[in-house]
């Protein structure tokens, strides 16, 4: 039994609040969470926190944005109410997915306009058009479609006009708007004339003005009023288009949702298997990020038949360390998934191809990752590892959120079994997906907020050996 500490759950998984309870021995606060007729949370406390040590339970999965805005205003009422520390505990943390949209060295993303193509399905990622210089090489953004900058053809169009007006009157050379003594609507005019494109009202004055004295529509007599013979005419400049796929900027929320937290009056976070570990650098305040691997191992070494034969697998890249942690406390061979992403288009990741590394003919290939939303990757691992011989596929997940058509595609796969922790509520997952089984994670953050409330070190929770 603990004292001087409160315990309170949202809405988002009563369940894992109540067992989480039931591990440090006392009842959860009593809160009134509901909603008004207008769509906006309601938070009442019906406890006193005065000086207490206030943990709010509240996982990242469901209707996410409801739970969130319900986590802050929570915060907010216990720091108002005079709390004394109050640690918000996120099974699944929210908005850490955002990042995965591809960035490069200058911050910009490759983003498309939708039903769009480039002419050469070429893009920069310069933040700003950049300033040419001399000896620099040209922007992209300046380029047409016959690969030939627009002013190249400005001054050959310039070289053109002067030509002509050589041909026609001389050695004389009319000023040029950088030239002295021209005044800002002599400028205008010039440019209306040789382009027809600086100022529409300038331009329908001096085409009144060319048909009332009989000139023709550039302004041009030719010889004694004649009309300019056909080489003598001057050569219109270059349509400018904008290049189609303007760089969109991404918002990411990992600083918005830290900052959120920590203005509402969060002191301390709990959380379990960020997907991105950076987001902890977000925070201004201290950051437990928890392990589920244990839970993951101990299951592995329980729980399948053989072990010893099976193979580790991380079904991409970014999970290959948490992967290989598995392999080397359990002395398992291991085994990647390398997934292609060459296709220019955020929507066209899907449709990456996927290449095994390591063998697995014969024997049992174990998946393991962070977190399942849709579960695409897994299936297609599972596709991709039977047809290389697996006997049986496993797939042991930390966050099973599995939104959308999840169920009906891993009931549809191949995989023989798929472990996720109740991190998010499986309630309802499990009514529909026989393979699905759960692990309970209520114990470890039980731990984790009793040896907070007591100040003694957590470091027992991150080491598995």
């Amino acid at each position: 039994m603990v004292r001087n500490i409160v315990v309170l759950g949202g809405n988002s998984h009563p369940q894992l609040t109540q067992t989480i309870c039931d591990h440090l021995g006392m009842p959860p606060a009593k809160i009134l969470l509901g909603k008004f007729a207008v769509g906006e949370t309601r938070v009442e406390i019906k406890e006193s926190v005065r000086g207490k040590d206030v943990f709010i339970i509240q996982s990242g999965g469901g209707k996410v944005n409801d739970h969130l805005m319900e986590l802050l205003i929570t915060i907010s009422a216990c720091r108002t109410a005079s709390a004394k520390r109050i640690t918000a505990v996120l099974p699944l943390f929210p908005y850490s997915r955002q990042s995965d949209i591809p960035y490069n060295k200058t911050g910009a993303p490759l983003a498309k306009v939708p039903g769009q193509s480039s002419r050469n399905s070429a893009y920069t990622f310069d933040s700003r058009p950049q300033t040419p210089y001399p000896g620099q090489q040209e922007s992209a953004g300046l380029a047409n479609g016959n690969a030939e900058s627009l002013h190249h053809q400005l001054g050959r169009l310039k070289t053109d006009t002067r030509n002509g007006d050589d041909r026609r009157n001389g050695a004389s050379i009319p000023p040029t708007p950088t030239s002295a003594g021209f005044r800002r609507s002599d400028t205008s005019d010039f440019f209306v004339r040789r382009s027809g494109t600086f100022d529409s009202s300038k331009s329908e004055k001096s085409d009144k003005s060319d048909k009332s004295t009989g000139k023709e529509p550039n302004g041009i007599n030719g010889v004694n009023g004649t009309s300019p013979k056909p080489e003598q005419r001057v050569t219109k400049p270059p349509q400018f288009s904008p290049q189609p796929g303007y760089k969109q900027w991404v918002a990411q929320a990992g600083t918005l949702i830290a900052d959120l937290l920590t203005c509402a009056g969060a002191d301390h976070i709990i959380t379990m298997d960020l997907h991105d570990p950076q987001y902890q650098g977000f925070f201004d305040i201290p950051v437990d990020n928890l392990y589920g691997r244990h839970l993951l191992r101990k299951y592995i070494q329980y729980s399948i038949p053989h072990y010893q034969r099976a193979v580790i697998v991380s079904p991409d890249a970014g999970g290959a360390k948490r992967a290989t942690a598995i392999a080397d406390a359990l002395g398992m061979p291991f085994a990647l998934i390398h997934k292609e992403r060459r296709p220019t288009q955020i929507s066209d990741r899907q449709n990456a191809t996927m290449m095994l590394v390591g063998n697995v003919a014969d024997r049992t290939a174990i998946l393991i990752d962070d977190l399942a939303d849709t579960s695409n990757t897994i299936t297609r691992a599972a596709k991709l590892l039977k047809k290389e011989g697996a006997t049986k596929v496993y797939a042991l997940v930390t966050h099973g959120i599995l939104s959308g058509d999840a169920i009906e595609r891993i009931n549809a796969s191949a995989l023989d079994k798929v472990v996720v922790t109740n991190s998010v509520d499986q309630a309802d997952h499990l009514k529909k997906c026989p393979k699905l089984e759960v692990l309970e994670v209520g114990n470890v953050f039980a731990e984790a907020i009793r040896r907070v409330h007591h100040g003694e070190s957590i470091s027992v929770l991150f080491d598995y050996n």
